[in-house]
Formats: C-alpha cells, sequence, structure tokens
C-alpha cells in the first residue's frame, strides 16, 4: 500500500510504499476512502522537517538539553548516532481520515467488516487504529464530510473547556480549519460569536457561513465597541503565531473572571496584570478530548463510564458526526482541494493558501501485508534470518550488527508495515511484511531474531520453536511463569536452538575480567543507574512489559550466573512497590555473592553501570563496559570504546546458524534466569529469601 511520509532530516514528502498494518486486539483496519489534509499541524510538521539542523534545535532547546545530557553520560560518538537516528525515522502524516472496516481485532464486538468509520489514521490506503479512536459515519453523512470529524472534535474539546452558555459572547481568534468549525459549533449552541483574522479571504469565507468575523487592526476597541465595554464571556485562541501579543490581546478583550482557551500555538510571554485584575482563567486543550495518549483506553480498549467522563474522545466524534448529519455544521464549502491521492504534492506545496483539503483513495487496490524491495536468491543458504520487530533497538543495533557479522537477512517485520519498510530500505534487507504468520512459513527461513514488545515473546518463541527455526529473542524470554513452561516445552519438542540476547556476557571487559578469576566464591556488586522513564511507558505496564525487573535486570542476573559459572541457590529481593528502586540479593551455590542495586534516581553524569567483583583479596571494577580497573593484579587498566557485546554475540550466533554445535547460551542458564527473577517477585511479595531449585 502507499502511505504519505515527512523525512525530518531532508524536508521531504513522500509515497512510500508500506506492508499494510496487521489488526491486532482493541484495533481495526480500515481501507480509507478519503482523509483530510490539516494545513496548520502538517505546515508546521513539513516546515520543521526543511529547516536546517540549527533551526530544529532552535525550534527545540528541550531536545537540546537532553542531548547535551547524554554527551555527558554516554560519550558523543553514540550521542550523535542516536540523534541522526531520530532524525532519519520518517513521521507518517495525516490524522484525520474515513473509509471502510476490512477486518476487526480481537475483543470488539461493537464493529463488523464493511462498516464505514471516522478515525484518526493517516494518509495511507490502509490504517489500524484503536476502537476508541473511531466511530460510525451516519448513513445520510458523506466520507467527505465524515473526515472533518477528528479536526471538529478537536474544536469541540475547546469548547467544551470554555463551557459556553446560551447568549455568551465568544471571540474566536484565527479561522484557519479548526478556528472556522470552532465558529460554527458556538453558533450552534447558541453562541455570539466575534472571530479575527488578519487573512482577508479567511474572514469572507467566515462571514459567508454567517460568521461575525473582521481582520480589525484594533480587535479590542471592537470588541469593547461590540459588547456595551464589558467585553467577551470567552475567548478560543485557533491560531498559530510565536508573537505574545495573542494572549495578551485575549486578556484585555476578556470580561471579569471570563475564560481564554488555548487550542492553536502562541507565545505565551503572559502580562501578570491582565490576568490578575480580571482573575481570568487559561487552559490549554488537548487533542479531541478526555482518553486521549492514555494507553488504557486507546490501545487496551477500556472505556470511561458514561456517568463520570460525559464526553470521551470518541463521544466527541460521535457529537460531531451528529451535528454534520443534522447540516448545522457546514464543512463541503471548507475543502479548498479535493485530489487523488497521487497528486499529494499540488497540496502540499499550497498548504498556506488552503483550508481543507481532501486525499480520495483508490479502494480497489489489495492489501498486501509483505513487500519485496530487492531480488535475491536464498537457495542452498544457511543461516537465513527473518526480523520480528522493527523498532529503536532493532535499528540502532540489531541491524547494524547482523550487517557486521554478514548475516543473511530476508524479512523484518513490524505489525505498522511502515518501520519494517523503513529498515528495510535502509539496511538492504530483501522483504519487509507486517505478518509474522509468513516469516515462520518460509521455508528459506532459518531463524528468528524476535525484538517485539516483551508481551509477544512467549507466543512467538514457542511459534518458531513448533516451526523448527532457531530463535533468537531480546530479553527477557517471558513475563509469566506459566508461559517459562510453555516455552521448555516447545524446546524439547523442537530440533531448534533458543538463545536470548544477554549481550554482556560476550563485551571484550567482560571475558578480560572472567580470565582472572578462579573457581573460589566472589562477592560482585552491580549498580545499575538506570535512568527515569515516564510512568506511561509500555515498559513500566505489567501487561506489555512487564516492568524493569523482568525487561532490564534480567541482564545482570545472566551476567552475575556468567561470571560465577554457578546457579542462584536462592534470591532476597528488595523493591519498593511505587518506583523502580530495586535491591537483588543473589546466593549462589558454591557461596558467591551477588547484590544488584538497580535506580532510577541517580544523576545522568555518573556512569549507568559499574560491576565489582572480589574475590581472594583481589578486586576489579568494570566501569560502563568502557574500562576495566584491576586492584591487588599485577595489570594496568583497560580502556576501551564502550562496547556491551552485541557485536559478539550476533557474530557468534550466525557462526552457530551456519556451522551447527552448540548454542552461544547454554539452555539451562536461559532458564535458570528466567525462574530467579520469578523468585525475586516472590520474594518481594512474602519479604523473605526464596530458595530456587
Amino acid at each position: 500500500m502507499k502511505q504519505l511520509i515527512q523525512d525530518l532530516k531532508s524536508g521531504k514528502t513522500y509515497l512510500e510504499d508500506v506492508p499494510v498494518p496487521t489488526v491486532r486486539p482493541s484495533y481495526v483496519l480500515i481501507k480509507n476512502h478519503v482523509s483530510l489534509v490539516s494545513p496548520g499541524t502538517e505546515k508546521m510538521l513539513v516546515e520543521f522537517g526543511r529547516a536546517s539542523y540549527i533551526e530544529k534545535a532552535r525550534q527545540q532547546p528541550e531536545k537540546v538539553k537532553q542531548v547535551i545530557n547524554k554527551i555527558k553520560s554516554d560519550g558523543l560518538r553514540p550521542t550523535v548516532d542516536a540523534v541522526f537516528r531520530k532524525l532519519n525515522e520518517p513521521i507518517p502524516l495525516g490524522y484525520s481520515a474515513a473509509g471502510e472496516v476490512v477486518a476487526v481485532g480481537e475483543g470488539i464486538t461493537s464493529i463488523s467488516i464493511g462498516d464505514r468509520l471516522i478515525s484518526n489514521g493517516h494518509h495511507a490506503e490502509y490504517v489500524c487504529v484503536p476502537e476508541h479512536l473511531t466511530s460510525h459515519i451516519p448513513e445520510d453523512v458523506t466520507y467527505e464530510e465524515a473526515a472533518f470529524t477528528v479536526l471538529g472534535a478537536i474544536a469541540l474539546q475547546g469548547i467544551r473547556l470554555l463551557q459556553p452558555e446560551l447568549g455568551n459572547t465568544v471571540v474566536v481568534t484565527g479561522l484557519g480549519l479548526i478556528g472556522l468549525l470552532a465558529c460554527q459549533l458556538l453558533q450552534a449552541n447558541g453562541c455570539h460569536v466575534i472571530a479575527f483574522d488578519i487573512d482577508q479571504g479567511r474572514v469572507d469565507l467566515a462571514q459567508s457561513l454567517g460568521i461575525d468575523a473582521h481582520t480589525a487592526m484594533n480587535p479590542v476597541s471592537m470588541l469593547q465597541a461590540k459588547t456595551n465595554g464589558i467585553g467577551a464571556d470567552a475567548i478560543l485562541i485557533t491560531a498559530s503565531s510565536s508573537s505574545d501579543q495573542i494572549i495578551s490581546q485575549s486578556a484585555q478583550m476578556c470580561r471579569q473572571r471570563g475564560k481564554i482557551v488555548l487550542l492553536g500555538v502562541v507565545g505565551l510571554d503572559i502580562n501578570r496584570s491582565d490576568f490578575y485584575e480580571k482573575e481570568i482563567s487559561f487552559q490549554v486543550s488537548c487533542s479531541y478530548g478526555p482518553g486521549r495518549y492514555q494507553t488504557a483506553y486507546e490501545e487496551k480498549g477500556m472505556d470511561y463510564p458514561i456517568g463520570f467522563v460525559r464526553w470521551t474522545e470518541q463521544r466527541n466524534f460521535q457529537a460531531v458526526l451528529k451535528i454534520i448529519a443534522q447540516e448545522k455544521l457546514q464543512v463541503k464549502a471548507l475543502i479548498t482541494n479535493n485530489e487523488p491521492f497521487e497528486h499529494y504534492q499540488s497540496v502540499y506545496d499550497n498548504l498556506s493558501q488552503s483550508i481543507a483539503s481532501i486525499l480520495r483513495y483508490d479502494i480497489n487496490k489489495p492489501a498486501e501485508p509483505t513487500i519485496q524491495y530487492k531480488q535475491a536468491s536464498f537457495t542452498g543458504s544457511k543461516g537465513i534470518i527473518g526480523i520480528i520487530g522493527a523498532g529503536n533497538f532493532t535499528n540502532a543495533v540489531v541491524c547494524p550488527m547482523l550487517s557486521k557479522a554478514n548475516a543473511t537477512i530476508k524479512y523484518i517485520v513490524s505489525a505498522d508495515g511502515l518501520n519494517a519498510a523503513r529498515l528495510a530500505k535502509k539496511h538492504s534487507i530483501s522483504h519487509a511484511s507486517s505478518s509474522f504468520e509468513t516469516v515462520i512459513a518460509d521455508q528459506d527461513v532459518d531463524a528468528l531474531v524476535i525484538t517485539t514488545r516483551h508481551n509477544l515473546h512467549a507466543q512467538q518463541v514457542i511459534a518458531g520453536l513448533k516451526h523448527n527455526k532457531h530463535v533468537f529473542v531480546e530479553k527477557p524470554l517471558c513475563l509469566h511463569q506459566t508461559e517459562l513452561e510453555d516455552i521448555l516445552k516447545a524446546y524439547h519438542d523442537s530440533d531448534s536452538s533458543l538463545t536470548v540476547g544477554f549481550n554482556r556476557r560476550f563485551a571484550p571487559l567482560t571475558q578480560s575480567l572472567k580470565a582472572e578469576l578462579s573457581q573460589a566464591p566472589m562477592n560482585i556488586i552491580m549498580t545499575v543507574n538506570a535512568g527515569d522513564l515516564p510512568a506511561d511507558h509500555w515498559t513500566k505496564d505489567p501487561d506489555v512489559g512487564g516492568g524493569r525487573l523482568l525487561g532490564e535486570v534480567c541482564h545482570f542476573v545472566d551476567l552475575a550466573v556468567h561470571i560465577t559459572e554457578n546457579y542462584v541457590e536462592r534470591v532476597l529481593m528488595s523493591h519498593a512497590q511505587s518506583t523502580d528502586n530495586i535491591i537483588l540479593n543473589l546466593e549462589f551455590k558454591n557461596k558467591s555473592t551477588c547484590a544488584i542495586h538497580y535506580f532510577p534516581t541517580g544523576h545522568k553524569s555518573l556512569a549507568k553501570e559499574r560491576i565489582e567483583v572480589h574475590q581472594l583479596g583481589q578486586s576489579m571494577i568494570l566501569n560502563n563496559f568502557k574500562s576495566l580497573t584491576y586492584h591487588g593484579i599485577n595489570k594496568s587498566k583497560q580502556n576501551k570504546s564502550q562496547d556491551k557485546g552485541h557485536a559478539e554475540q550476533f557474530k557468534l550466533f550466525k557462526h552457530m546458524l551456519e556451522s551447527g554445535g552448540q548454542a552461544i547460551i547454554p539452555i539451562g542458564e536461559i532458564i535458570h534466569t528466567s525462574q530467579v527473577l520469578f523468585s525475586a517477585i516472590e520474594s518481594a511479595q512474602q519479604a523473605k529469601w526464596i530458595s530456587i531449585d
């Protein structure tokens, strides 16, 4: 299928051939008939992409601070690489579309194949969107009219925050698309609307819709005259400008204890006296309404009870569609262009002159889950790999390291299709797909490299083993004890190997450290300055990421097992449930001990990982996999570029695939590490040491 992309690095807007997305639970797959180009938001993205690096930095000073902090902690080269990877990520354009349902995800009962829906989907021939970001289109509303719903919901949410009453005077500043929609919605609500814009053409259009619109040089004086000196009950700012004048004028136009709601983007250097003397309320509106950006609502399909949240984003969609059906919201008059999707460039070249542009799609295009980007023969080859997952880690580490190892990759898969397409082209992979089933059914493929979200690992590992594929899965192996048991059964029933991406055991400095150790008991202290993550980050979701113990601390449990060459006998975990602070104590069968201190509260300039090993009066300190210091050992300090073992890990994995032999990590150690983690959870729950078989 075709999808419209914005390249942030070059500023180019282009159509990309990508696999059709895979429908997943609580999502629906929609064949778009039309989508709406929003000149305001999309113009900002296009202009940002076309800006120079210096101009990009000026526009996002908070990102510059993040880059500086990363340089302090990780060094210049890794930081520069990370910045350019981010700039190389394509941005899908568009967020207001209408089309026909072609597939329905698990758990959805209110939508059927063939239903007509609006969505916040991108400009693409097919889109996969959550159920709560869709709404049914009434029979008497056309696809073109329905495509205005999402933009209308943005306007409606801002109006709801104003809480206007019948007869209120409301000023709308800015007569772009959202401003024009807001004016009509306010009038339908019985408000007296006065609108301002500097563009005479937009004012004329507003006036043709019955809106009291002006290009006044002094809007404050005009507003005071129109309200007999009282001022407006409320101001809705839908303009886009860097000037602070708009917010100042809005305060001056407002009556005592009036309200101002910001929908657009303006300068916010507020004059305190304007707001103080009148006790004006100011609020910024967030997108389509309650539920926006909430994982439980949008991705998991958990609705808010109507008695407690009357207007969610989906209910706002429904309200806009209803008022369009009642012909109280006139949208056809706002359409500047109505073009075939392939003519997108003529639309984006004239965004400044556009109010709303419709893109039409060829609805007869088939849904292709796999696209071949280059010709390649895999007949007779050994060790052919299919990568399952195309996120940041795959882009930054997995693909470059497999390429460095000269591995043969036939497929890369992502549920959305777009990320797979991007990485296939970037890393010269012949096929991009959104279908996991296609890859495991392909007889050419010998091995899977799984880098998806953690909750998918177990089922994908089991499926791979059942199809006799060698499986390499990024940590963690699984999230539940029952999954571990199912994996072990599938492994024993298969002729294939299983590897988990515990790369630190393969790091050069880890091997140097191990070379100095004997079989005697040792004491290990691991300090991990992990850095904080947002509260809603997916890795913290117990159902998706499993938390940082299973998702990240597993690395250090495996490393301790590797260093001691012993199994853990018992475990004690102290874990503050409301934070990511973890203290994990391990006692090994040979009487070695390991204390893992994992915390997110340290300063960013400190090393992320520090490992101390003490044995028989000698000590070694491994600092962030950059240096190894010896104490009581007649060796000089080793300094290297940071190397956490990824390159060696994939080199060995590729050699194992091509020449046979044992797995690069013993299966017993892989299973044992997972068992230690599950026992650690039990330890925290029971507040005692837990013995491990």
